[in-house]
C-alpha cells in the first residue's frame, strides 16, 4: 500500500475523529447551556416559559428547581470547546433537584394567583386578567415570586394576539418547520441532542412562509403562532435560539409533556392525546378567531386535525400537511382528513415544498399576494433535494363531490401523479413531479 493511500485512509479516520469530537462538545455544551443561563437566588431557580393568553385568561408554565452556583469563568460563559466547564456544568444540571411543594405566587394585568409546584418542581399558572392588555404591544409582563424567607422573583412573557389578528395558526415543529426525522427515532434524537441551533436546518422557505402568515395579508396583523412538539423542556433554549437565527416567528412553544425516560423506556413516550388536548383547549381560549392547521404527514397530525375539523365546523381555515412520509399506509389517514375537510368547506394542500403552501395561503388571503415568490426565493438557497415540485388538484363543485372524489381515490393517484376525478396538474414546475412528491390541493368547488 503506497504511502498516498495511507495518508489518505490516516486523513479520512483524522476527520471522522474530528466530527465526532465536535459532535460530542455539541452535546455537551447544549446539555450544559440551560445550567448558565438560569436564573435566580441563592440556589433556587425559578424558570417561566413563554406563555399565552387573551383578554379573558392566561397561562404560563414553568418550573423551580435547586442548582447549585456555578464556578466562576475568567470572561464569562465558558467557550464553546472548553469540555471540562461543560462537564461541571452538566454534574450541576444532574444534580438539580426540584422544589416540589413549593408556592409561586403570579401578577398579570390587575390579576393574582398562587400555584403550587409539583413533584418535578414545575407550576402552572391559569388566572383571569382584570385589565385590558396594553394596545401598543403583543408580548406583556407576568411577574412571579417563590414564597418563602428568600423569595425568588423572575418575569415570564405572555403573548396576547393583538385586535388587529384575524386567525390563529397552530404549528408542528418536528419534521414540520424544522427538519428532525421525527419518523426515525434514532435520527429524531441525533438531531434534537447532538445538533445545535446553529445547525439545524429549516425546510427552505418555512420562516418566510411563517414571518407572512404572522403578518397576514394586512403586513401588520400580529396573527399569533402557537408551536407543538414532541420534545421535552430540557431543550427549550436550543428552540428557541433556533427560531432567532432562522428569523421565525417568536411564539409560545408548547411543549406535550416530559418524556418520562427511563432505563426500561429510553425512546418517546406516545403523545397524540397530549396534543388533541391542546389544541381543544386553544380553539377555546381563542373562540372568536379562526385557525390554520400546519403539520406534517409523518406521525399522527392528519388523525388529531380530522378531529379537530369534524369537531369544530367553519373554525379551521385550512389545513397544511408537509409530506415527509413514503409510507403508503399514510396515504390512508390523509384521505380521511381530506374528506373531513371537503365536509367542512374548509381546504387541505398536501405540500412536499413550502412554496406550495405560500401559493394556497395567497389564494385564502391570508397573507400577502408575492408571498410564494418571497419563499421560493428563500426556497432557492435552500438544499437541492427540497427542489419545487408540481400542483395537483382535486376540486369538484361542491363539498360532497369533493369529498366522494377523495374516497373513491383521486387524492391517493394525485399523489401518485395521475390525473384523476376531476384532479388537475399546474405550476411552472410540473415536469420536476417524477423527482419529487407532487403538492395536492383539496379544495371542493364553489358551485356557480
Amino acid at each position: 500500500m503506497g504511502s498516498g493511500t495511507r495518508g489518505a485512509q490516516g486523513m479520512t479516520r483524522g476527520g471522522r475523529t474530528t466530527t465526532w469530537r465536535n459532535a460530542a462538545t455539541r452535546l455537551l455544551a447544549l446539555a450544559a447551556r440551560p445550567v448558565r443561563t438560569a436564573q435566580g437566588r441563592g440556589g433556587i431557580v425559578l424558570q417561566p416559559y413563554r406563555g399565552y393568553g387573551s383578554r379573558r385568561e392566561a397561562f404560563l408554565i414553568g418550573r423551580a428547581f435547586l442548582q447549585s452556583a456555578p464556578t466562576a469563568a475568567p470572561h464569562g460563559e465558558p467557550p464553546r470547546d472548553d469540555v471540562a466547564a461543560h462537564l461541571r456544568d452538566i454534574g450541576r444540571r444532574i444534580a438539580r433537584r426540584a422544589v416540589a411543594g413549593a408556592t409561586v405566587r403570579a401578577r398579570f394585568l390587575g390579576a393574582e394567583c398562587r400555584a403550587e409546584t409539583d413533584a418535578e418542581g414545575y407550576f402552572r399558572i391559569h388566572l383571569e386578567p382584570r385589565e385590558p392588555p396594553p394596545a401598543d404591544r403583543a408580548w406583556h409582563a407576568m411577574a412571579l415570586e417563590l414564597e418563602g424567607e428568600r423569595p425568588v422573583q423572575a418575569e415570564g412573557q405572555i403573548y396576547v394576539p393583538p385586535e388587529t389578528s384575524r386567525f390563529v395558526v397552530i404549528s408542528d415543529i418536528d419534521d414540520t418547520l424544522m427538519v428532525t426525522g421525527v419518523a426515525s427515532k434514532l435520527g429524531m434524537l441525533w438531531r434534537l441532542f447532538v445538533e445545535g441551533a446553529e445547525t439545524r436546518m429549516p425546510f427552505p422557505g418555512v420562516p418566510a412562509l411563517y414571518r407572512a402568515l404572522h403578518a397576514g395579508a394586512g403586513g401588520a396583523e400580529g396573527n399569533p403562532l402557537l408551536y407543538v412538539s414532541r420534545a421535552p423542556w430540557g431543550i427549550y433554549d436550543v428552540l428557541d435560539a433556533f427560531f432567532r437565527i432562522h428569523d421565525v416567528p417568536i411564539g409560545p412553544i408548547l411543549f406535550l409533556r416530559e418524556w418520562g425516560l427511563s432505563w426500561r423506556s429510553p425512546l418517546p413516550r406516545r403523545a397524540e392525546d397530549h396534543k388533541d388536548v391542546l389544541i381543544r383547549a386553544m380553539l377555546d381560549l381563542y373562540r372568536d378567531r379562526p385557525f390554520v392547521l400546519i403539520g406534517d404527514s409523518g406521525q399522527h397530525d392528519p388523525e388529531i386535525y380530522r378531529r379537530i375539523v369534524d369537531e369544530n365546523p367553519g373554525r379551521v381555515l385550512t389545513v397544511m400537511i408537509r409530506n415527509v412520509s413514503r409510507d403508503p399506509a399514510r396515504i390512508g389517514e390523509i384521505e380521511q382528513l381530506a374528506m373531513a375537510v371537503a365536509q367542512s368547506g374548509s381546504s387541505l394542500v398536501l405540500a412536499s415544498d413550502s412554496a406550495a403552501m405560500a401559493e394556497h395561503a395567497a389564494r385564502l388571503g391570508l397573507v400577502p399576494p408575492r408571498t410564494a415568490e418571497t419563499v421560493a426565493a428563500e426556497m432557492a438557497a435552500g438544499r437541492g433535494r427540497f427542489a419545487r415540485a408540481g400542483t395537483r388538484r382535486v376540486a369538484l363543485p361542491g363539498r360532497a363531490a369533493t369529498a366522494e372524489a377523495v374516497a373513491q381515490g383521486a387524492l391517493r393517484q394525485a399523489v401518485e401523479g395521475e390525473a384523476a376525478n376531476g384532479g388537475t396538474a399546474d405550476g411552472p414546475h410540473a415536469e420536476g413531479m417524477a423527482e419529487a412528491p407532487p403538492n395536492v390541493v383539496v379544495e371542493p368547488k364553489r358551485r356557480v
